[in-house]
């Protein structure tokens, strides 16, 4: 018989350090009870704190967790994607640290799946995020369905795949790796099961406003050639509108109408030029950046330590 897990169950870690003996004693309940076997995989992305003792700490008690430390902080994609490399089970959970997933909404993730579905995304009706966040989230969303429609709509973090389809995610050498992007590459057999959404416990949230914007802005750079059209339509326009303005000048210039043309508005209309130029310019290095990225072949992300894993 082998040794494999049934289950294989990722977590990102990064500023929830405290929440994770509860994570495993109740993802360790949940799973006994229906006797599935299990490895929890926790993955220290080099957040502040103790985060590290405590993974440690875990892996030397219990023979399912098993703990591994990056070199540096890689973010959580690149994180979720070195733990998947190690994972054995037959089926795979990414969740988050912080126990808004909560671990007894797997089963209905492992109900829901089979060999026509082998990806499973836990939704949300009702996420318990400030409604600033909230109301960001569903105008990114909206943008990338329009910037991406391939990509699988109902995406959360909260996901099962076969080990299969996630062992995949490694064959991709992107530095700024983007999971549900990756994946809607791959497949179009998705089911999603609405799970709750529970409040934080412990620290705060990595993803600040400007860890958003960026987040967004590799989306939109790796997975969509939207903006280079933007740039093109954008440029495109802005050349008619200048010669439409030319034309105009020049009339209004023979028929006497403009004595001597105003300093003020000529710099205006360099400026404004001048500023289309530099955004379709900034676009262009954004590409032409991931470009070098994936010919220097810089890591994904870097392991530093793995525990040993008891038997």
């Amino acid at each position: 018989m082998s040794n494999e897990p049934y289950l294989s169950v990722v977590v990102p870690v990064y500023g929830s350090g405290e929440a994770l003996p509860e994570l495993r004693e109740r993802l360790d309940r949940t799973l006994r009870e229906r006797n599935l076997s299990y490895e929890l995989i926790l993955v220290d992305d080099r957040c502040p704190g103790n985060a590290w003792q405590i993974i440690q700490a875990l892996a030397s008690s219990y023979s399912e967790v098993i703990g591994a430390r990056l070199a540096r902080n890689f973010g959580q994609h690149a994180a979720t994607i070195g733990g998947i490399a190690l994972a054995r089970g037959e089926w795979i959970v990414t969740m988050d640290d912080d126990l808004e997933h909560i671990p007894e909404a797997i089963p209905a993730l492992l109900e829901a799946a089979d060999t026509n579905h082998s990806l499973v995304y836990g939704t949300f009706n009702q996420r318990t995020h400030s409604s600033f966040r909230n109301y960001t989230s569903e105008i990114m969303r909206r943008l990338l369905k329009w910037a991406f429609p391939e990509l699988n709509q109902e995406y959360t973090s909260f996901r099962l795949m076969q080990r299969s389809l996630a062992k995949q995610l490694e064959t991709f050498n992107l530095h700024h790796p983007y999971i549900d992007g990756f994946l809607s590459w791959m497949t179009a057999s998705v089911r999603t099961v609405e799970v709750k959404h529970d409040l934080r416990k412990h620290g705060r949230s990595g993803y600040t406003l400007l860890r958003l914007i960026g987040h967004a802005v590799n989306i939109f750079v790796t997975f969509s050639h939207l903006p280079l059209r933007i740039a093109t339509y954008g440029g495109t326009l802005l050349a008619a509108g200048s010669f439409l303005f030319l034309m105009y000048t020049v009339y209004e210039r023979l028929i006497g109408n403009i004595g001597s043309p105003g300093y003020a508005s000529l710099m205006s209309a360099v400026l404004f030029t001048c500023g289309i130029q530099l955004l379709m310019l900034g676009l262009i290095g954004e590409y032409i950046g991931r470009l070098m990225g994936a010919t220097y072949r810089r890591p994904v992300y870097v392991v530093e330590t793995v525990t040993t894993r008891k038997r």
